[in-house]
């Protein structure tokens, strides 16, 4: 066992370099699995950032990989889902809790170094996972974004977590300008289930998990099976007065994930599927009832004479799987692989009205009532994968060459689904009756429906080799034809060499670029508004419609990126470790969502297209250039402590964003402003903390463990509705702690109880009336929910 733990971490800190010490140095002290776990682990380590086969290097990684063991935060630790998970662990990864954000609040958005969360990529077992159907319109996070749903895979399932802090559009192709992620999963033997319940202080938001694994031999490979049921109930902070429900939005999870392969042939079969089923609420601004002004334009005395509520309702489906094929030709390992992603949306929006036909109901004589509840229709998102991969290494060239080559054709098919028509309809036609469509979130109508395709194909080599002992190289080079905008080659180049002393000096430049998502070209949303009784729409026109060509905006094309890193190592022993890498990130043509343009900001636009029937508009553009710098910083020390070990860790990340242009279309051209206001920019600069930092100190004495993390998080500006006299909101730096016990009954069997955010911290308070969710403050560095509690019982047969 101590020979496999050796070779183990051998092989880890050959492929991974120092990175794979640094944010979870407790990943080489966990309770020893069996012996078959531990041969899986190093016989198909998935390596995120590299494709190099054969013998491990024993030189470090030339760009940073974090590497961040799941198994003990499976097993112990106090957030029950992946990104919050994350967001205490990688202080470059940030995820934020929306509330009051309508489709936002059910799926939590994700991102790298303070760029968008449609700017990282997500592999799962070094396959590209599909993103969400969803593009966010509101909150403070990821405006205009699509991103990857990271809930959507239970803990348990997995083993890793690789983060590449480095873009990489020339390796895996679009998105990748952030950095990538890879999620490993488990297909180790054995079997292990996890229960836990969690709430917070303030006695509401109850959490509930039930999950459980097992993996077993079949056909002489192995098979990880994983099921998981997560429940999340409502929190609210809102004041006593307020109707509003301000808080975690309500979830239900069910989910099944298999992970496997096994020898077919010459070669492997290798498969990998998930499903998850997520019933989920979120509640929107309140109505109020009589005496207010919202009846009768947005409610009926009849049905809510106290104000209401409406329910934002969305079942949401989400599918993946791969099937692959891995073998030998001579000297050349050749990867084949179908990977399928989809995702939907559906929304039902309930405890509301629809305003017209209420009181249209009230003047023909009825008692003033509509339906309750509406389906307001929705949208998906389907990717099909092809991969092709080819490597050979060639030990006499330098000391030692791999090479790879590939290819990938990737399809992709997003549809919008219109509501039924009491979602979206004004039911006398004249605006007179009150706001057409159901209160809360109009359903989308049939003119926004849609049903679009796109395809690409692309072509990369992949180069990397040891010409010294001390200097490695790495270089990369990708073309890529997408069948709605064209072409884009992209390249990478990156160096490390070994000092003496046991420092490591690395860097990379590399260009990227980001595809346009089908998402932010079709996306489409209408509702009705009235002026001097005539009906005009409020639209999101989609990129090369009616209304957007009429308005002189161009087709969208790719994002373009330009990187460099440059960092260094030093590893002293096998139980320290320090890194730190300057990073920066200039994107051109970023994508952004313009505000609305109507003929009181624009006359001329707004006569055309009043023209229309549309009296606001706005619309997806290439519009800005943004400039990342950064700094990130990692170190991690193991030592003995009295009867036990202490494991230390500390993770800081510094990173600035500024817009330094904005380059509105010809016809917009003298508008800048409305298209991306000040409130606008900073949600691009500052819609995550410019810095955060984690320590963390874990200690294990006997049977008893103790896991305590500060989480420090950064000040954030965001911009006000009123905008100048009225200063914008400052949301000071602010510190968090998360603290648990563990007690090991046996190896087999672990209970933990603790807390997170133990001293109860807020975000800094501000004026409701300027805040994007009409609260005292936004859902904003660790959210604001403040102080939580858990028990996690786990238990391995």
């Amino acid at each position: 066992m101590l020979k496999q733990k050796q070779l183990r971490r051998a092989v880890l800190l050959a492929l991974y370099g120092s990175a794979a010490l640094t944010l979870a140095p407790a990943a080489f002290a966990q309770t020893a699995s069996p012996d078959a776990a531990q041969a899986d682990a190093v016989q198909s380590v998935h390596v995120v950032g590299t494709r190099r086969t054969g013998a491990a290097s024993s030189t470090d990684t030339p760009v940073p990989v974090d590497i961040i063991p799941m198994t003990r935060l499976a097993e112990q630790g106090s957030q029950f889902d992946l990104a919050q998970t994350l967001t205490n662990i990688s202080p470059s990864f940030n995820s934020t809790r929306q509330s009051g954000a309508d489709g936002a609040d059910l799926i939590d958005s994700a991102a790298l170094r303070g760029l968008g969360s449609d700017q990282t990529l997500v592999l799962v077992n070094g396959k590209r996972r599909h993103t969400t159907a969803l593009v966010n319109l509101f909150g403070a996070r990821n405006r205009g974004n699509t991103g990857t749903d990271m809930n959507a895979i239970p803990l348990l399932a997995i083993r890793n977590v690789q983060v590449l802090r480095d873009g990489a559009a020339a390796q895996y192709g679009s998105d990748a300008i952030a950095g990538v992620m890879n999620i490993e999963l488990k297909k180790s033997l054995g079997c292990e289930a996890v229960a836990g319940y969690g709430q917070y202080s303030a006695g509401d938001g109850e959490n509930f998990l039930a999950s459980a694994y097992c993996g077993v031999a079949l056909g002489g490979g192995s098979f990880g099976i994983t099921t998981e049921y997560l429940h999340r109930d409502r929190s609210n902070r809102a004041e006593a007065d307020n109707p509003r429900i301000i808080g975690d939005s309500k979830t239900e999870n069910q989910t099944v994930y298999i992970n496997g392969d096994m020898p077919l042939g010459a070669g492997r079969l290798y498969t990998t599927l998930g499903v998850q089923r997520r019933d989920a609420s979120s509640a929107a601004f309140a109505r109020g009832g009589v005496g207010s002004d919202d009846i009768p334009s947005r409610n009926s005395a009849a049905m809510y004479p106290n104000g209401f509520v409406p329910f934002i309702n969305g079942d949401l489906d989400d599918r993946y799987g791969t099937l692959g094929y891995r073998l030998k030709f001579g000297e050349w390992n050749a990867d084949f692989s179908q990977t399928y992603g989809y995702n939907r949306l559906d929304y039902t929006i309930a405890n509301t009205l629809n305003a017209s036909i209420a009181n249209l109901d009230l003047e023909r004589g009825g008692r003033g009532v509509s339906a309750n509840s509406f389906g307001a229709g929705g949208f998906s998102f389907r990717q099909l994968t092809t991969n092709a991969d080819f490597s050979r290494f060639y030990p006499g060239v330098f000391q030692g060459l791999n090479a790879a080559f590939g290819f990938e054709y990737r399809k992709e098919n997003y549809k919008i689904f219109a509501g039924e028509p009491g979602s979206y309809i004004d039911a006398d036609g004249v605006g007179n009756g009150g706001n057409a469509g159901s209160q809360g979130f109009p359903g989308f109508q049939p003119g926004d429906a849609t049903n679009r395709s796109r395809h690409s194909t692309a072509a990369y080599i992949d180069l990397e080799t040891d010409v010294t002992d001390r200097l490695k190289l790495q270089a990369a080079l990708r073309h890529e034809r997408f069948s709605d905008f064209g072409s884009t080659t992209d390249g990478k180049l990156a160096a490390a060499f070994k000092l003496g002393g046991d420092v490591l000096l690395r860097g990379s430049v590399s260009t990227g670029f980001r595809a346009p998502s089908l998402q932010q070209v079709y996306f489409s949303s209408t509702f009705t508004d009235f002026v001097n009784g005539q009906p005009l729409d409020v639209v999101l026109a989609p990129n090369g419609g009616a209304v957007a060509n009429a308005a002189g905006i161009p087709a969208l094309k790719e994002e373009k990126s330009k990187s460099a890193t440059l960092g260094a190592t030093w590893t002293p022993s096998q139980s320290t470790s320090l890194t730190a890498d300057l990073y920066r990130i200039d994107i051109d043509d970023r994508i952004v969502l313009s505000g609305r343009f109507d003929a009181d900001n624009y006359p001329a636009l707004g006569a055309t297209l009043q023209s229309l029937g549309v009296g606001q508009a706005q619309f997806f553009v290439n519009s800005v250039d943004t400039e990342t710098k950064g700094l990130d910083i990692t170190a991690s020390h193991r030592m003995p402590l009295a009867a036990g070990r202490l494991n230390t860790f500390l993770a800081l990340n510094f990173s600035k964003t500024e817009v330094t242009g904005v380059h509105a279309p010809s016809a917009l051209a003298g508008f800048e402003d409305v298209l991306l206001s000040e409130r606008e920019r900073l949600f691009i600069e500052q819609g995550g903390p410019r810095r955060k930092a984690t320590l963390g100190f874990e200690y294990t004495q006997g049977k008893l463990g103790t896991d305590f993390r500060i989480i420090h998080f950064g000040p954030q500006t965001l911009g006000t509705f009123s905008g100048p006299p009225v200063p914008n909101a400052h949301y000071e730096a602010k510190t968090s702690a998360d603290l648990s016990f563990t007690w090991s009954f046996s190896d087999k069997t672990k209970l933990t109880v603790g807390g997170s955010n133990i001293f109860n911290v807020k975000p800094t308070a501000q004026d409701p009336n300027e805040t994007d969710n009409g609260f005292k403050y936004e859902s904003v560095q660790f959210g604001l929910n403040g102080a939580a509690y858990f028990a996690r019982l786990w238990h391995k047969f």
